[in-house]
């Protein structure tokens, strides 16, 4: 992944262990679905409160939203978000040991800290 920085930040900023990406792709394969959180509970084999947390990180993210009677679809707030999660889709197929290991890594401390005075002037 060193060869794709922006790939590199968008999985260190959005996707916090395997199960959110999972729960991402499975919301993205189907943008117009309604998933109610107990199905996406079910279909992943998870519990709720993995789904429950890693859907309001998406939420808050802007890489879902969630429309009336709890239904939670993918819906990213920009083109860049859209792309990236496209770009993580890709490579997940074509290397998921690749990305399994940039999800595990540890955050370098420096980069860390750096991502956190990040200005954030595209939410």
């Amino acid at each position: 992944m060193a060869e794709d920085p922006e790939l590199a930040g968008f999985v260190r900023e959005h996707v916090r262990s395997v199960w959110a990406l999972e729960l991402l792709l499975l919301l993205k394969r189907d943008p117009e679905r309604r998933w109610p959180a107990a199905d996406l509970v079910r279909e992943l084999r998870a519990s709720t409160t993995l789904v429950g947390d890693n859907l309001a990180r998406f939420e808050r993210s802007g890489l879902v939203i969630r429309d009336d009677d709890d239904g939670w679809r993918y819906a990213p707030a920009s083109p860049v978000l859209d792309a990236l999660a496209g770009l993580l889709e890709q490579a997940y197929r074509e290397r998921p040991v690749a990305i399994v290991n940039l999800i595990a890594r540890p955050v370098d401390p420096i980069q860390g800290l750096a991502d956190a005075f990040k200005f954030r002037g595209d939410k």
